[in-house]
């Protein structure tokens, strides 16, 4: 039981730790932003953000989407998600003066314009969604100086020119989405010293080049798991170096404009669960050791120029795999 005096003592902290929160100040920096975004955003999300402290003010709790936390004797946004609310307008700039921001999610909106240089300023940035929106011009190569980026949607929306080589500077990068896009020229084979992507889909875009030319660094891509290239204008073959990314599960290739022969290394690929080589120009037979591969669900191979008697995998049907799989 305890004695009357660690029952105050623990009331006096608990009561200085309660009135730390409550007094605690919502920087001024950050105050201003929110209201700048307020000012520029629609009637839905101005709805919902009431009074002037985006962290909540007195009775008033944060504004939705708006998350915080404390920092000494001040709270900052930590966390701004505000998506599927019909926002229309370029990106709100005032959202890279929120310095203290680890998520970023504007996702399913109609945000028109570029993604600002100053997108770069966001240091402690790891998720930065952008997804299903009208953005334009290029990929602005800034983003390659968010270190602590591991989460990169930008599909579907209608960025163009290349890919810039700067992603390649994103140590903690897993989840790369560029698919839906108008990108054009070949993807950076400095993306393959990433090591710990996991999934890169560029899938319909208007990108050229060779796989050869994409694996050309030694030890390239160690941990990716997925990798979607279809619907672009690839050409040439499959290397047999493709086989060094020994944790592949999906390949998607399906409609570029690629040949030659399927190598039978690819088969002893060991998670290989789907393949897809449908609609492309690829020839010859497939190696038996793809049917005796343990774990091979799929394969696609119409729409090619295979000799007769080459059979696909599985039944056919669209491969979808959420975003929200990858938010971890």
């Amino acid at each position: 039981m305890r004695s009357p005096f660690a029952l105050t003592l623990l009331l006096f902290f608990s009561s200085s730790l309660l009135l730390n929160v409550v007094l605690c100040k919502t920087l001024k920096r950050d105050v201003k932003a929110l209201n700048e975004i307020k000012a520029s955003l629609g009637w839905r999300v101005v709805y919902a953000w009431i009074g002037d402290d985006p962290c909540g003010d007195g009775d008033l709790p944060p504004w939705s989407g708006v998350t915080c936390s404390t920092q000494g004797d001040y709270r900052v946004v930590t966390e701004l998600e505000v998506y599927a609310v019909s926002i229309v307008g370029p990106f709100p700039t005032a959202v890279t003066n929120l310095l203290d921001l680890t998520r970023l999610d504007l996702h399913n909106n109609k945000l028109t314009g570029p993604i600002p240089p100053q997108i770069g300023r966001l240091k402690r940035l790891k998720i930065l969604n952008l997804r299903w929106n009208k953005l334009q011009d290029v990929i602005p190569p800034e983003i390659g100086e968010l270190k602590r980026l591991t989460h990169l949607y930008l599909s579907f929306n209608n960025f163009k020119g290349e890919i810039p080589k700067e992603l390649a500077n994103l140590p903690e990068l897993r989840y790369l989405y560029l698919q839906e896009n108008r990108l054009t020229g070949r993807i950076p084979p400095e993306l393959g010293t990433l090591q710990n992507l996991r999934h890169l889909d560029v899938g319909n875009n208007h990108l050229v080049g060779t796989i050869r030319e994409l694996i050309r660094i030694d030890g390239c891509f160690p941990a990716l798991r997925n990798l979607y290239l279809n619907n672009n204008y690839f050409t040439g073959g499959i290397p047999a170096q493709l086989a060094n990314l020994t944790n592949l599960e999906i390949l998607y290739l399906s409609y570029n404009k690629m040949a030659g022969t399927i190598p039978s290394g690819l088969a002893h690929i060991p998670k290989l669960i789907y393949l897809y080589l449908d609609h492309n120009q690829f020839t010859g037979r497939i190696p038996d050791a793809f049917y005796k591969h343990p774990f091979l669900k799929e394969m696609y191979i119409e729409g090619n120029l295979f000799k007769p008697g080459v059979n696909p995998i599985g039944i056919h049907k669209v491969l979808e795999v959420a975003d929200t799989d990858f938010l971890v």
